[in-house]
């Protein structure tokens, strides 16, 4: 569009302003008719024109299309790990707080911001009183945008570390039919983003999830699921291990039955039998597998490879492939006898075989057999600073002091295992002077 600029002179020396000359082909004709009637002749005009657009960046593309412009990542971009983070660009929504009909000038428009009949009157259009702080509260509801809802985990539920989903529980698996999973809980033990080069889409991306599940009874299983989302990963790994359940046995459903090694791939684990008490000391993807099935007092060493799926599939053999004690029984023909530390060491037969070895003193030792004949490696321990001669002399002489009741604990428990009791040629003359368990049954009642 052309666009008329500038001031129209003519002979006689007057100033013919433009602004109320109409354009197009009628210029000359309203320049004739206004000048002098007599003069016939029209001497030529000096005409400005300058080059003017209706049309611009922001107005040829929509708000869509300029948000991407500024938010959107390339493709190189992308595989670089751009755009994403707490310093990912969003897009603001600037018409967040308006509303039709409302704008600078308060007016109530009938159909538009208030109704066309309010009771039996018809609303006539009429100006508000104008609100002074209108301005204000948009911009600070689109400022608002950029600050994001920190939702507060409770401390139970937000896993082993900071934003990481690994320990955060999913909750019980999906029914299965009228068949539902009450009192289960899922827990995340790896969640890993996998790529996969492929011939025509290049780097596939997809979500991989290990969880395991359980009720804390005895029943535990786990699985793997991936997707391309991230939630639909989680929901295929929870309801999958849902259905690959296993039932796991227990020691007075606190531990496990005995000592056991187990191995996958080039992940060892060393497992023992804790007293009650003593709780989880092990890998914390061991810890989440033990409280889902239900043990409570354990104590686990992992050796070579970490790697969170051989850990899980260790862990569950060992499991699988403990034997009850009266299968460790039979196999040896021999008598079963538990010396636990609760018991203060006192032996208690748990189980015996059906036909008994008369000879027992070639019965192998029960942790090389549970174990496999294989020892946890053990760091090579070195005496403290303050234990060695050359910093300390006198240490020698404080050991002297300690002889005498330095081997108190080891000579009561051999006198539980060879004799049943603690006793010595003092125990007759004072026979109150006895543990509970060997104590004759009239001085019990008295103690009591």
């Amino acid at each position: 569009m052309l666009r008329v600029v500038g001031l129209a002179r003519h002979t006689l020396g007057k100033e013919i302003s433009l602004c109320n000359i109409p354009t197009g082909l009628h210029l000359v004709k309203n320049f004739s008719q206004h000048c002098s009637e007599k003069s016939n002749l029209l001497l030529p005009i000096t005409l400005q024109y300058a080059q003017a657009r209706n049309t611009n960046f922001f107005n040829r593309h929509t708000a869509k299309e300029i948000w991407a412009g500024v938010t959107g990542v390339s493709n190189a971009g992308k595989k670089r790990g751009r755009g994403r983070g707490p310093g990912k660009l969003t897009a603001r929504d600037l018409n967040r707080g308006q509303i039709i009909g409302i704008g600078k000038i308060n007016i109530q428009w009938p159909g538009l911001s208030a109704p066309v009949i309010r009771g039996r009157e018809l609303v006539q259009q009429t100006r508000l009183p104008p609100d002074p702080d209108r301005e204000a509260k948009l911009i600070a509801l689109r400022d608002k945008q950029f600050q994001g809802k920190y939702r507060k985990t409770p401390p139970l539920e937000r896993g082993w570390s900071g934003g990481k989903l690994g320990g955060r529980s999913l909750g019980p698996p999906d029914p299965v039919g009228e068949n539902t999973f009450d009192g289960f809980d899922t827990r995340i033990l790896e969640y890993k983003a996998v790529f996969c080069m492929k011939k025509n889409s290049g780097r596939y991306r997809t979500v991989s999830t290990l969880v395991v599940t359980g009720n804390g009874q005895g029943l535990a299983g786990f699985a793997l699921g991936k997707s391309v989302e991230g939630r639909a990963s989680m929901r295929n790994a929870k309801n999958r291990a849902g259905q690959k359940l296993i039932y796991v046995q227990r020691y007075k459903d606190h531990t496990v039955l005995h000592d056991f090694y187990t191995q996958f791939g080039k992940t060892k684990i060393f497992v023992e039998k804790k007293p009650e008490g003593t709780g989880l000391i092990c890998h914390r993807i061991i810890q989440e597998i033990c409280k889902a099935v239900g043990i409570k007092d354990i104590r686990a060493k992992v050796e070579g490879s970490t790697n969170p799926q051989a850990i899980v599939k260790a862990f569950f053999l060992g499991l699988m492939q403990q034997k009850s004690h009266q299968q460790l029984a039979e196999e040896q023909q021999l008598h079963l006898v538990e010396f636990s530390e609760e018991n203060d060491n006192y032996p208690t037969i748990v189980a015996s075989p059906s036909t008994c070895k008369k000879d027992s003193s070639k019965a192998p030792d029960f942790t090389e057999h549970v174990m496999g004949n294989r020892v946890v490696l053990k760091k090579k321990k070195f005496l403290p600073f303050y234990k060695q001669i050359q910093y300390n002399p006198y240490w020698p002489n404080s050991e002297l002091k300690l002889e005498k009741v330095r081997s108190h604990y080891p000579t009561k428990v051999n006198l539980i295992a060879e004799h049943g009791k603690i006793a010595n040629f003092l125990t007759e003359k004072y026979p109150e002077c006895q543990t509970l368990q060997t104590m004759p049954p009239e001085l019990k009642e008295k103690k009591e």
